[in-house]
C-alpha cells in the first residue's frame, strides 16, 4: 500500500475521480471540494494537501484532503486505509487540529495524531449524508427564485451569518466573492415574502449525475414560518427534473433541519463527525 500526495486539484482529480464517481453521493463532499478549486471558486490560504491511497498494483483505494480552513477530510475513507496516512497527514497537513470523516476512522486518525503531539481531543459535530427519496413538495408564504447580480448585497450579510454560527466565518472580501461565483454560476436561490428576502440555500455543482444542496440558512428572525424547508424542495426539485440524483448534509445536533429535510423526502446515507485536537 502507498500513498500519493499533490497539492494541484486537477492531478487529484484525474487519480481519484474513476474510484470516486462510483458513489457520487458518498463522495459528493471530496468531489465538490475539488471541482471548486479546479474552478477558481475556493481559495485557501496555504496550499492543501491531497491524498491517494493505492494498492500494489496502483489502483485507488481510497482519497482524502487537507485544507488551512477545513483541516483532515477523510470523507468515507475506510477504517484500514488510516494508519497508511497518519505520516502524511501529522507532517504536511496545514491545519491538522480538525478531523472529519466516519465515526470510527476519524476517531482513529485522531488518536494517532493526538498521540504522536501527546494532544487532547474532543468531538465537536455529528452529521447526517441524506439522499433524496420520494419527494413532497412543501409550502410557505412567499415564492422562490434564482439569485442574480443585484442580490449579491442581500445575500452576504446572511451567508456571513451562516459562517458565524458554522464557526468558521470568511473574511469579508472572500465572504462577498463566494456569494458571487455561485451566483453567476446559478447555485444560489432565495426565498422572498412580502418583498424580503428571507431564506438562501445553495447546491454544489452536479457531478456524475449526482448533486449536493448546501448552505441553507434562515435568520433567526426568519424563523418559524417554513422559508427554508420550502425553498429547500424547491431547489431539491429543481435539481430532481434534470435527473440528478440530490443530496444533502445536516447537523444531528439539529432536530429541526433533520425534521424538515425528511419531510421533503431525505433518507440517512450514513454518518460522519467532526473531532478538534488541542
Amino acid at each position: 500500500m502507498k500513498v500519493r500526495v499533490t497539492a494541484d486539484p486537477a492531478e487529484f482529480k484525474v487519480t481519484v475521480y474513476p474510484f470516486l464517481q462510483r458513489d457520487p453521493v458518498l463522495n459528493s463532499y471530496i468531489l465538490s471540494n475539488t471541482e471548486d478549486r479546479i474552478n477558481g471558486i475556493l481559495h485557501d490560504p496555504a496550499p492543501p494537501v491531497f491524498l491517494s491511497i493505492h494498492d500494489d498494483t496502483d489502483a485507488v483505494l481510497g482519497a482524502a484532503f487537507c485544507t488551512a480552513l477545513r483541516g483532515i477530510q477523510l470523507g468515507a475513507l475506510p477504517d484500514a486505509l488510516v494508519p497508511a496516512i497518519a505520516d502524511t497527514c501529522a507532517a504536511q497537513a496545514p491545519n491538522p487540529d480538525v478531523i472529519a470523516g466516519t465515526a470510527s476512522a476519524a476517531l482513529l486518525l485522531t488518536e494517532l495524531l493526538a498521540a504522536r503531539a501527546g494532544r487532547t481531543f474532543r468531538r465537536t459535530t455529528g452529521m447526517r449524508l441524506h439522499k433524496l427519496g420520494t419527494f413532497v413538495e412543501q409550502h410557505a408564504e412567499g415564492t422562490a427564485r434564482q439569485a442574480a447580480a443585484a442580490d449579491v448585497e442581500a445575500v452576504v450579510p446572511l451567508l456571513t451569518a451562516y459562517g458565524i454560527e458554522l464557526g468558521h466565518p470568511l473574511p469579508p472580501d472572500e465572504q462577498e466573492r463566494w456569494v458571487r461565483t455561485r451566483i453567476e454560476r446559478g447555485r444560489l436561490w432565495l426565498w422572498e415574502d412580502g418583498g424580503r428576502v428571507v431564506s438562501v440555500v445553495g447546491h454544489q455543482q452536479t457531478l456524475f449525475n449526482s448533486t449536493r444542496v448546501g448552505p441553507v440558512y434562515t435568520p433567526p428572525s426568519a424563523r418559524g414560518h417554513g422559508y427554508a424547508s420550502a425553498l429547500t424542495a424547491h431547489v431539491t426539485q429543481v435539481l430532481r427534473a434534470t435527473g440528478s440524483e440530490v443530496c444533502l448534509n445536516t447537523d444531528l445536533a439539529n432536530p429541526t433541519s433533520n425534521k424538515i429535510y425528511a419531510a421533503i423526502g431525505y433518507r440517512p446515507v450514513n454518518d460522519f463527525v467532526v473531532y478538534e485536537l488541542s
